[in-house]
Order: C-alpha cells, then structure tokens, then sequence
C-alpha cells in the first residue's frame, strides 16, 4: 500500500527517477526553463520548491544539502546567488507550470515549466 506516499514514481525505480528530477532541476536552474511531460514536470517542481527555500536559508548545510541532489557546482552557485536572492521576499510559489499540447513525435502531453 501507497499511504502517505506522496513521491510520484513515474514508472521508474529510485536510483533512475533521482536522476531523472536532478536533470531536470538542473536544466530548469540554468536555462531557466524546462519542457517534459506533465507528471515529470509537477515531479520536478515539487522538487525545484524544496531545493529553493532551501537556498534561501543560505547556510552551508543548506549548500551542501542542495549541492547533494543536483551534483553540479555551476547550478548550485547560481541558484545560491541569483535565484534564491530573487525569490527572497516570495513564500513559495517559485515555478510556474504551463501545459503545451501535444508532443509532435509521439503525440504525448507537453508540459513547461518555468520560472515566476
């Protein structure tokens, strides 16, 4: 049973599903927006959430809590000290989430998810 489960599982075990959100948050963190599949999306904002009033905190614990799900330097620094900064004021609420349409190649749902 699934009760109080809240961790959409996307038809993947942890390891790849891990892997799979940390991508994600990474491309949206540094390109600023991300297009994928409507459950991959909402997986990837719920995380995105976390990992930003984490960084809002600002702490080194928070940095290295951070730096622990997206393994990349570059995405860390720049949501420490452009994207956190930003959403100082914002109590949640960070992304947006924007329905596409269709996907050409195989006719799948689209989903954007981007920055507030």
């Amino acid at each position: 049973m699934r009760h109080r489960r809240k961790v959409p599982k996307l038809s993947m075990d942890r390891s790849r599903r891990r892997s799979v959100l940390s991508g994600q948050a990474k491309a949206l963190i540094l390109a600023g927006k991300v297009d994928t599949t409507p459950p991959r999306a909402q997986a990837t904002q719920q995380l995105v959430e976390r990992l930003v009033t984490m960084a809002r905190k600002g702490d080194q614990a928070a940095q290295r809590r951070v730096f622990a799900c997206l393994r990349d330097k570059e995405a860390t620094n720049k949501l420490f000290q452009e994207i956190a900064v930003q959403y100082r004021d914002r109590d949640g609420g960070y992304t947006r989430l924007l329905k596409l349409g269709p996907r050409r190649g195989d006719g799948a749902e689209v989903a954007r998810l981007t920055w507030v």
